[in-house]
């Protein structure tokens, strides 16, 4: 049966749930307790192919350039083109096609980067399986799942594939995608059902798609991609584009502002020139078209997608998963961060540091191997670190797991949630029915009648109570988290949660190690240096919190506001509150997220981290939603934006200073184009104006574009981040992109290229009166085309940095710029000084005095730039 393909795996036509688990299982051709092994799930992978509803088609190369030639602006370069093969030389219509083509695949390569830069990080946020495989649990990416592995299920995981029940403890399901009932429906391991049972009563199944809310399992996957329910009713629908971004929109209403502007100055410079300089129309509407296709800033949405998506990508290198690239823009304006402590701030590595009594040790350790959501052996991997702490602690005192669990039959289980703050376990063993439980300690005293000292059972008093206490305060102030073990012997039959966990026996506490993180503390450090401040919102004993919180250097003179005080206090109160709370204890999801709410009433914008089913409220309603990659539950990586892929705290701060460097950059890159831009209208208005020829030919237009085009998409992308970046106060996300700031900026750079264009060409102009009509203008065009390529790189340079000084930031710490102002320094070379490259480019030789002039002028026209921040920088 192995060798037949899984899709075609069935009984007869007969569905899954009704096909007995025996007959089903050597159906599929796997183990039921070891599963598949790595070899046969490979071999069923490249055979039924991933578990995804569709594929996603990528656009090839033609596609792309097919697609830009629809493009306004290219279109109207095409025009261009065309008239210039018509009215022009055959010459000047090649080179015209030749940059057109450059142009087309500059732009669809550079989106084609961006693309699979975003595809990348969807691949890396989508949701985990954990499976069984050669008999050991494992985290798979959910495509990777096969008919016939062996799933384990988990509250707050998806569901990967339509899939068999093996084992279900108090396991419930959301199938609200498929069914439309919102309550979730109980599961059972059930053997068979009829064939014609509906698919909201198929207890014995859980499908592709659905939420696990509570409880655990394990499950034999039948069915995958678009085989499962879920895949059918998608009929391969196909995935929707993300909407724009707020600041994408802001920029495309910024397009249509300036398209005007443009389209009114290219057709301004015509009709001067034709009107005052006594220039040829065709001519004149060559150099309109030109200038109409250089001026608008058409590529602005490329430019901004490309920095965000790979800056995205970048992020993902430091362990940051974006999700949503809104996210992007948010980093940088965070002003606190409102974090969880066992594994963001910790290790997340548990270990066992104590046991009290000591006289309980052995019974301790049975409980906590027992009462496991690791389910004493598959999964332990999988779950949390503090299961895994308890069962590693039983296997290191030479607790015999397997024996206990012959001994004893799991009847039901009791999954921990952050009400009750514990779970149990009911075990049929020897005639009755052992309960174990465990949980936060006050949770657990409250159930509990009596306690077990040296063996014998004492009434649990009120001073009892208040000792086991004062005992857990002491354990807790010494950094160690707390769980409470309890136990009771029931008669024989079903017991409600409620019955279970009643009427208890005391038996002790464990106190379990998770240390900081060696990098936590810088980065609370480095946090507050930005103007960012940090809280911790746990679930931990409140001196834990603190504990924990002065190691890492949270502000742990405030005082510990636990759950319960919150639950005292009203909104108003709590918004004050908050202002000077760092550390909160004993919190809930729902806490977290009135925290959240009461911050953004005070005007902060507030990343928060969450892992748990419960924590999604929060994290959607957070300015960023920061998920935990290892631990976090699927609907917790679904709510957020950004997902930690290694649940690290200091990857965090690394990611605002990432996204604070991609904001800055953004910044740069548009002011220099923009910069560019008006400074090539100023250029070409002044002369007409003056009744002159425009100083560029059509051609030299439309080469400039290239040059400032590949500039700006590509060399700002790869700045680094100035330093004092982590320094400077939080971005102030309401402020308009377009502030005055910018605006001084664009046409501070714009100012000094167009006077050293316009000086350039004028001089030269004024000067070669003595020269034919035809060189006159040859010579002084070429001056002024030299005299912005040169320029608009020393701009480029010059525009870098807002306040650091060039020297100070390093010329070569941006490479992918230093090779494009080569590769332009390299073409104005070759553009001078080849002769046969001179009639297509409309250049003319130009003599050492010219080289002076030009390149005096390029350097004095953007490095008083450089000459102003040193000044600003030897300011005290």
């Amino acid at each position: 049966m192995a060798e037949m393909n899984t899709t075609d795996r069935r009984v007869a036509g007969r569905p899954w749930h009704s096909i007995p688990l025996t007959v089903l299982s050597t159906l599929l051709g796997t183990d039921p307790d070891a599963g598949l092994s790595a070899a046969e799930a490979e071999r069923r992978l490249q055979t039924d192919g991933p578990n995804r509803m569709s594929e996603i088609e990528r656009e090839s190369f033609w596609e792309g350039i097919w697609e830009e030639l629809h493009e306004p602006m290219i279109l109207l370069l095409l025009v261009t083109g065309v008239l210039y093969s018509i009215w022009g030389e055959p010459a000047d219509a090649v080179t015209i096609f030749f940059v057109i083509f450059t142009l087309l695949s500059a732009e669809v390569i550079n989106e084609a980067r961006a693309e699979r830069a975003i595809a990348s990080l969807s691949l890396l946020a989508e949701p985990k399986a954990a499976v069984i495989r050669d008999g050991r649990a494992k985290e798979i990416p959910s495509d990777q799942v096969v008919a016939g592995d062996v799933l384990v299920l988990q509250a707050g995981r998806r569901v990967p594939a339509d899939c068999r029940l093996l084992q279900a403890f108090s396991l419930s399901v959301d199938e609200s995608n498929l069914s439309g009932e919102s309550s979730p429906v109980e599961k059972a391991a059930l053997d068979a059902l009829p064939d014609v049972t509906p698919l909201s009563e198929r207890s014995n199944m859980v499908f592709a798609g659905s939420l696990v809310t509570r409880g655990r399992g394990l499950a034999l996957a039948v069915a995958t991609g678009k085989r499962t329910e879920l895949g059918k009713v998608a009929q391969m629908a196909r995935e929707q584009e993300a909407p724009p971004t707020l600041l994408q929109q802001t920029m495309n209403q910024l397009i249509k502002w300036m398209a005007v502007v443009a389209i009114g100055f290219s057709i301004l410079v015509p009709v001067l020139g034709v009107v005052l300089a006594h220039e040829q129309v065709k001519a004149m509407l060559l150099t309109g078209l030109s200038l109409a296709f250089s001026v608008i800033p058409e590529e602005l949405p490329i430019i901004i997608t490309m920095v965000l998506g790979l800056g995205a990508f970048r992020l993902a290198r430091e362990h940051a998963i974006v999700k949503d690239l809104q996210a992007v823009e948010t980093l940088g304006a965070v002003t606190v961060i409102a974090t969880d402590k066992t594994g963001t701030l910790t290790e997340n590595r548990m270990r066992l540091a104590r046991l009290v009594p000591a006289s309980n040790e052995a019974r301790l350790l049975e409980v906590g191997a027992l009462c496991n959501e690791a389910g004493g052996q598959r999964g332990g991997l999988l779950t949390d670190p503090a299961e895994v702490a308890l069962l590693n602690a039983a296997e290191e005192n030479n607790l015999d797991l397997d024996s206990l669990l012959r001994a004893r039959r799991l009847v039901a289980e009791n999954s921990f949630d952050n009400q009750r703050k514990l779970m149990s376990c009911v075990f049929a063993l020897d005639g009755s029915q052992e309960v174990l439980v465990k949980g936060a300690p006050e949770a657990v005293l409250e159930r509990c009648l009596s306690q077990q000292l040296d063996g014998q059972l004492a009434v649990l008093d009120r001073a009892g109570r208040a000792a086991i206490l004062d005992q857990a305060e002491r354990m807790a102030g010494d950094g160690l988290r707390l769980v409470a073990f309890a136990q009771k012997t029931a008669s024989i039959g079903p017991l409600t949660q409620e019955e279970a966990e009643s009427g208890l026996t005391f038996l002790g506490l464990v106190g379990l190690m998770d240390p900081p993180r060696p990098e936590a503390k810088a980065a609370i450090a480095a946090c507050l240096t930005a103007g960012i401040r940090p809280i911790m919102i746990t679930g931990d004993h409140p001196r834990t919190a603190a504990a924990i919180a002065h190691e890492v250097g949270l502000d742990s003179t405030s005082q510990v506001l636990t759950g319960s005080q919150l639950d005292a206090l009203s909104d108003d109160q709590l918004q004050r509150v908050v202002v000077e709370t760092a550390i909160y204890a004993r919190a809930t999801p729902e806490h977290k997220l009135r925290i959240v709410k009461a911050l953004h009433v005070r005007g902060e914008r507030v990343a928060v981290t969450g892992d748990g089913v419960n924590d999604a409220p929060a994290l959607a309603a957070a300015d960023i939603g920061i998920a935990m990659g290892q631990t976090g539950s699927d609907v917790a990586r679904e709510a957020a934006a950004i997902v930690l892929a290694d649940d690290n705290f200091a990857t965090i701060v690394r990611a605002i200073k990432e996204g604070r460097t991609l904001f800055a950059n953004l910044t740069k890159g548009v002011r220099y184009y923009l910069a560019c831009k008006v400074a090539l209208i100023s250029a070409s208005l002044l002369p007409v104006l003056l009744a002159v020829p425009v100083p560029f030919a059509p051609l030299q237009i439309i080469l400039m574009e290239l040059f400032m085009d590949l500039a700006a998409s590509a060399s700002f992308v790869a700045e680094p981040a100035e330093e004092g970046l982590m320094s400077r106060p939080p971005r102030d996300p309401k402020a308009r992109f377009l502030d005055g700031r910018m605006v001084r900026g664009i046409f501070t750079g714009a100012a000094g290229l167009f006077a050293a264009v316009s000086l350039a060409y004028l001089v030269t102009w004024y000067g070669g009166a003595s020269q034919t009509p035809a060189a006159r203008l040859a010579q002084a065009q070429t001056v002024a085309f030299v005299t912005w390529l040169l320029g608009h790189v020393l701009l480029a340079f010059n525009m870098r940095s807002e306040q650091e000084p060039l020297l100070r930031l390093g010329i070569t710490s941006n490479r992918v710029m230093l090779i494009w102002g080569a590769a332009t320094l390299t073409f104005v070379l070759l553009a001078t000084l080849v002769a046969p490259l001179r009639p297509i480019l409309r250049t003319a030789p130009i003599g050492l005095g010219q080289w002076v002039l030009v390149v005096g002028l390029a350097v004095l026209g953007t490095c008083w730039l450089e000459a102003r921040k040193w000044l600003l920088a030897r300011r005290p």
